[in-house]
């Protein structure tokens, strides 16, 4: 389920991800405040997604417990000619519908904001 979700973010196909995504869904990137709901996780993940032209989730490690993933991976996102790259661990529930009801990203926020930064500078 956590694959098929992660293909359909780097295919930036939104609509294809929201469908793996419970309707209560909690989507958080620490250490931002939780987003509650499967419309506002959309609204967000757009956001992210919108200025890349190609997104490449490179997960190194996955673990499995039960109803529980957790991933460590590099989120990448080409914006222009320059890739922003991110270290994140991951996070996810599944529901007994085979829905994802949690999707919990720990990253450093200062890693993000300082690539971002020198590509505005740039441009």
């Amino acid at each position: 389920m956590v694959a098929e979700f992660i293909a359909a973010v780097e295919a930036k196909d939104i609509d294809r991800a929201l469908g793996y995504l419970a309707e209560d869904v909690s989507y958080e990137n620490v250490p931002m405040d939780p987003i509650v709901g499967r419309e506002l996780t959309g609204v967000v993940l757009r956001g992210f997604l919108e200025p890349a032209t190609e997104v490449d989730w490179q997960v190194s490690r996955e673990i499995v417990a039960g109803n529980v993933v957790v991933n460590e991976r590099v989120d990448r996102f080409r914006i222009g000619e320059t890739w922003v790259e991110v270290p994140v661990v991951g996070v996810w529930e599944i529901n007994q519908d085979g829905r994802i009801t949690l999707w919990r990203d720990y990253f450093d926020m200062e890693t993000y904001t300082s690539q971002l930064s020198t590509l505005t500078d740039a441009g």
